[in-house]
């Protein structure tokens, strides 16, 4: 039997959909079951093969919105305090004032960040993690910590690509 994929409420397989639209073709390595990745193994809830990857779904939708570079950065600055529009402008290097405005609006949207404008002049607004943001900020820490502690290897990883494409570059005599 196959594991069900869960997205705003229903519930599907790889072959089929609840409401009458087929996700999976069946195809031998469509699920990353190829013999390039070996063989699928059983990772119960957390299976990435069973998130649904519509465009459409809720959960794709929040894991776009959380993965963002900017929303990782927001997060992260707003977990030690309170800040200001202008104090998170200053501290993320390379956001455009858009940037960190559809940022913060889309958090705020999403119910990770309390705007809170005051009743001074000239106006006053500071935005801060809900408590729900909050517990977003510990996952998001565990994704830092995994980057410091490997990023010689994917370092390394990166020349060594770079080196083979550059190869293969030169022995074909062609640019990628």
């Amino acid at each position: 039997m196959k594991s069900p994929r869960h997205c705003e409420g229903t519930v599907e397989t790889e072959d089929t959909v609840e409401n009458g639209g087929a996700v999976g073709t069946g195809d031998p390595g469509e699920y990353g079951d190829t013999e390039e990745y070996g063989d699928t193994e059983e990772y119960g809830d957390s299976d990435p093969f069973q998130w649904d990857t519509r465009e459409d779904c809720q959960v794709r939708q929040i894991l776009d919105r959380v993965a963002d570079k900017w929303s990782l950065l927001v997060i992260a600055l707003l977990e030690r305090r309170c800040l200001r529009f202008t104090e998170l402008r200053r501290e993320i290097d390379g956001i455009s004032q858009r940037m960190l405005t559809v940022t913060l609006r889309q958090l705020e949207r999403d119910g990770l960040v309390r705007r809170t404008v005051h009743p001074v002049v000239p106006p006053r607004v500071d935005y801060e993690l809900t408590p729900l943001g909050g517990t977003l900020h510990h996952t998001i820490r565990a994704l830092v910590t995994w980057t410091e502690e490997h990023q010689y290897e994917v370092a390394a990883a990166r020349s060594a690509y770079d080196a083979r494409v550059a190869a293969g570059e030169a022995a074909s005599g062609t640019q990628a």
